[in-house]
């Protein structure tokens, strides 16, 4: 098993990082491969829909999306992590995901496992982690639930492990995917995967 982990922070020893390698533990300790990519401090772009990626295979803009586009093919989980900003995740984060998931049109993501997690010091928490689940939501990813919304309290770098229920509920997350991953992987096994159509795509105005 592998899990892929994008931190979204600006901070690479932050409290983001703090909740990320709470899961890193647990994985460790039930045999899942982990690998943690910092995002959050890069001059990543925005996507400006210019769909050659439908052309290339990969991403126009030639950055750490291209670099990470095959580790995301051969993970069976990916973990978003996030400070909030605005009720928002960090917009370095969205970019990078954004251009990752569109320019990975041929990469099966189907019942690839996904978890998001995200730390504020107050508020905002809930709608971050409805934003970063709607990428696996549009992807045919199963989406992994822990023993609460998947979120930590925290302000200056080191107050999230002060966060006891939140940390917790990191090791339950962590636990929770490596579940899902292996019984993914024992009915792939037995039945394969859903057959999926060829998406048939329709607008507002025809």
């Amino acid at each position: 098993m592998k899990v892929l982990m994008l931190n979204g922070s600006p901070r690479a020893n932050g409290n983001t990082a703090a909740a990320l390698k709470e899961m890193e533990k647990t994985f460790l300790e039930e045999g899942v491969e982990v690998e943690i990519i910092h995002v959050g401090h890069l001059p990543i772009r925005g996507c400006i829909g210019c769909r050659q990626c439908f052309q290339l295979g990969k991403c126009v803009f030639d950055d750490l999306v291209n670099e990470v586009a095959p580790k995301l093919a051969e993970a069976d989980g990916i973990v978003l992590g996030s400070p909030v900003y605005y009720a928002s995740a960090n917009a370095t984060l969205m970019a990078f995901v954004q251009r990752l998931f569109y320019s990975t049109f041929g990469i099966n993501k189907t019942m690839k496992v996904g978890a998001s997690v995200c730390v504020a010091r107050r508020g905002g928490l809930s709608a971050t982690y409805d934003e970063m689940n709607k990428f696996f939501g549009i992807s045919g990813m199963p989406i992994t639930s822990g023993q609460y919304w998947n979120s930590l309290h925290g302000s200056a770098p080191g107050e999230a492990e002060q966060d006891i229920e939140g940390m917790q509920g990191m090791r339950t997350l962590a636990r929770n995917m490596t579940f899902l991953m292996k019984s993914i992987a024992l009915g792939k096994e037995a039945y394969g995967i859903p057959e999926k159509e060829r998406t048939t795509f329709t607008n507002f105005i025809r």
